[in-house]
């Protein structure tokens, strides 16, 4: 099946340095298909990633897998990847390997991926270790179409027996409009998968499947297979959901070949497989080295700037990472309500590993270039998910932008301050770090993200920098904490959230915005106390 798996923090996509070290791990002559669930910071961080290898003359391509049932109009985020995903792996691996080449995989697998469709439902949502049970759900509910981070879903409805629930779940599949011509036809040979969402009981497990064979068939449909167990799990989520996919013959025998994951169902005749054993231990793959990429500025950074300068940027870098560290449960909560509630910890894993390099030593300080080289690639090791990916994308575009500065003023002035850029320098750079955010988080103001927050503040830097660094960072922050209560009342058009119903967002603000505004009211609070 998979010669790779990049695994990132609970519920958090990777970062793209690790889904770079796996891509150079594995890939040989004939290429590598990277396989990615369609959630933003996924595609983020893998996309970053291929396009890097590729840049190192590696043949990648990528397949985005999308087949919810659960939102009838897809916000710009689309459809969310959810079990059928496995579907694609298991058919893709085939045909790689019995030897196709890298564009025929790649076709198997979105050939796969638009063929499928998945709808869940669940008991009970998952419980991220460290933090308290989610209580959204009461005794007596069910929730359906929630996704696998445990947001929200389409619909919480009153518990219902096995037979109601497969009947419901199996009519959405059939008739969900996107996919709805698949199976339009009697007669269509379907593959159903029964995923247990990571707590469901394997006799309550074996119910459901009867069901939905079952109501597959009052659908006339022709089930060839039907795959049972614990597919794509959710932590500790007592659920279900149920995948169709509509097969043709040529596809079969993909499906049908052996596999030696561990997890994939093996019939009896398995023993006979001709499929290579699963070699352990695995052997691990470093990830690149982290600070080194800001080594390309240190040749004109040393000595560059003045004690006092270095010591406000440090001042700053400091303060905004420790009101993240301190703010991290407040956005988690806000973050359990409106997405999968690890905003805060994310963020966390930033800002602690900034922390620590600031105390290391480690954190190149030498000019504002330098500086935000850094903080880009301390986030590019430390955080995955889409905030890490976001924060990563945005900081190296604004060191590019401060780097080139800084070569436009190199000489200008006297030996020593030449690169002590003042505050209309630090706004081109932090519009141009906002403008990198939009355009590879394909989100824009409205859309109920952290750019709420960000856009504001970045047209309030450049308009107040007349008024000196304190008056136009106070600017700043006051409009990013504008632009994040404003998002109470936005309906979420990207990210997460965009999945949730808008009557479950209610009156709480997006974290990411929340998030951006605090920082940028710290290194605001930072630079008057310190003048």
């Amino acid at each position: 099946m998979l010669a790779a798996a990049v695994a990132g923090e609970v519920f958090a996509s990777p970062p793209a340095a690790a889904v770079l070290a796996a891509i150079k791990a594995v890939t040989g002559p004939g290429g590598c298909l990277l396989v990615v669930k369609n959630y933003t910071g996924d595609r983020l961080h893998f996309g970053l990633a291929a396009e890097q290898a590729k840049a190192q003359g590696l043949a990648v391509e990528v397949v985005v897998v999308g087949e919810d049932a659960a939102i009838d109009t897809p916000s710009l985020a689309g459809r969310r990847g959810l079990a059928g995903t496995v579907l694609v792996h298991k058919m893709a691996g085939a045909a790689a390997a019995a030897g196709a080449p890298l564009s025929a995989v790649a076709d198997v697998a979105r050939r796969v991926a638009s063929s499928c469709v998945t709808y869940g439902a669940a008991l009970s949502i998952c419980t991220l270790p460290g933090h308290k049970p989610n209580t959204r759900l009461r005794i007596h509910d069910i929730e359906l179409g929630l996704g696998i981070h445990g947001e929200p879903g389409a619909a919480i409805v009153p518990l219902m027996a096995a037979r109601e629930l497969a009947n419901a779940l199996m009519a959405r599949l059939v008739h969900y409009q996107a996919t709805q011509h698949l199976f339009s036809q009697a007669g269509t040979r379907v593959v159903l998968l029964v995923n247990n969402l990571g707590a469901t009981s394997p006799m309550e497990l074996s119910v459901v499947a009867g069901e939905a064979v079952r109501a597959a068939q009052e659908h006339k449909l022709s089930i060839i297979q039907v795959l049972c167990g614990p597919f794509m799990t959710s932590l500790d989520m007592k659920g279900v959901s149920l995948t169709l996919l509509a097969i043709q013959p040529d596809m079969e025998p993909l499906l049908a070949a052996p596999a030696a994951a561990p997890a994939w169902p093996h019939h009896s005749s398995s023993s006979s497989s001709t499929a290579a054993p699963v070699q352990w231990p695995i052997r691990p793959v470093p990830l690149p080295a982290g600070l080194d990429e800001t080594a390309e500025d240190a040749t004109h950074s040393q000595g560059i700037c003045s004690d006092s300068y270095i010591a406000a940027m440090s001042n700053c870098v400091r303060a905004a990472a420790t009101t993240l560290v301190r703010m991290a449960p407040l956005l988690n909560e806000y973050d359990s309500k409106v997405g999968d509630g690890d905003c805060g910890d994310t963020l966390l894993s930033g800002a602690h590993a900034i922390l620590t390099a600031l105390d290391a030593k480690t954190f190149n300080l030498n000019t504002p270039a330098a500086t935000l080289h850094s903080i880009a690639a301390i986030v590019r090791q430390a955080m995955g998910g889409t905030s890490g990916g976001l924060y990563d994308v945005a900081f190296t575009a604004a060191a590019g932008v401060m780097q080139l500065l800084q070569q436009q003023g190199r000489g200008s002035r006297i030996a020593g301050a030449g690169q002590e850029l003042g505050v209309a320098a630090w706004g081109a750079a932090f519009a141009a770090g906002v403008s990198a955010v939009e355009r590879y988080g394909g989100a824009a103001a409205g859309c109920r993200t952290m750019l709420d927050a960000l856009l504001p503040a970045a047209a309030a830097l450049n308009e107040a920098a007349a008024a000196g660094p304190i008056a136009a960072a106070a600017a700043a922050a006051a409009a990013a904490e504008g632009g994040a209560e404003a998002t109470k009342s936005m309906r979420a058009l990207a990210g997460r959230a965009s999945y949730v119903p808008p009557e479950v967002l209610g009156s709480t603000p997006d974290p990411g915005a929340v998030a951006a505004a605090a920082w940028l009211r710290k290194i605001a609070e930072e630079l008057a106390k310190h003048g």
